[in-house]
C-alpha cells in the first residue's frame, strides 16, 4: 500500500532561483515554481493507516519554506565558489554573483537540479520524521514546474 503527497494540489510549493554548471541553458541564473512530492509505501496499521498525512505535509511544507524565495546554491561543488561573509560571494566560470546572505540558501549538495533537490529533501526527511517500522519506502519529489522533476527513493 502506498500514500502520495501532490505537492501542486497540497500547496506544498516554492519559489527559488539557480543554476546548473556546464548545462547549456539552465547555466544561466533563473528560478522556478517548485513542487515537493512525496510517495511512502508501507503496511496499514490497526486503523488502516500507514503514516499520518498531517505529519508529511507538515514536514514538506516547513522544507519549502525554508527554500522559498531565496537563491539555491550548491556547498560541494567543485565548479561553484563560495565565500559566504556579510553576503555571499558566488564565482562560477568567468560568471561572479553577489547576494545578501539572508537571500542564499547553500545546500549539502554538488548541484541544484532537480535530482540533487530531490536527494536533498528525501535525506533531511529521513533525519527529520520518526518512521514507523511497517513503512519500506520513500519517495521524495522535486518537480521544476508541473510535469518535469524528479525523485530520489530509499527502501527501508
Amino acid at each position: 500500500m502506498e500514500i502520495r503527497i501532490n505537492g501542486w494540489d497540497a500547496g506544498i510549493r516554492f519559489s527559488a532561483g539557480h543554476f546548473v554548471p556546464r548545462h547549456k541553458k539552465c547555466e544561466r541564473m533563473h528560478g522556478h515554481v517548485y513542487g515537493i512530492n512525496a510517495v511512502i509505501v508501507g503496511e496499514q496499521d490497526e486503523d488502516g493507516m500507514i503514516l499520518d498525512f498531517l505529519e508529511v505535509k507538515k514536514t514538506l511544507r516547513k522544507f519549502a519554506n525554508e527554500l522559498d524565495h531565496r537563491v539555491i546554491l550548491p556547498g560541494k561543488s567543485d565548479l561553484v565558489k563560495l565565500e559566504v561573509g556579510d553576503d555571499v560571494q558566488v564565482r562560477v566560470g568567468d560568471k561572479r554573483y553577489t547576494f545578501p546572505t539572508t537571500d542564499v540558501v547553500i545546500l549539502d549538495t554538488p548541484n541544484t537540479s532537480a535530482e540533487e533537490l530531490s536527494k536533498y529533501l528525501l535525506k533531511r526527511f529521513l533525519e527529520e520524521v520518526e518512521l514507523n517500522d511497517r513503512i519500506t519506502e520513500i519517495a521524495i519529489g522535486v518537480d521544476e514546474g508541473p510535469g518535469q522533476g524528479a525523485f530520489a527513493r530509499k527502501r527501508l
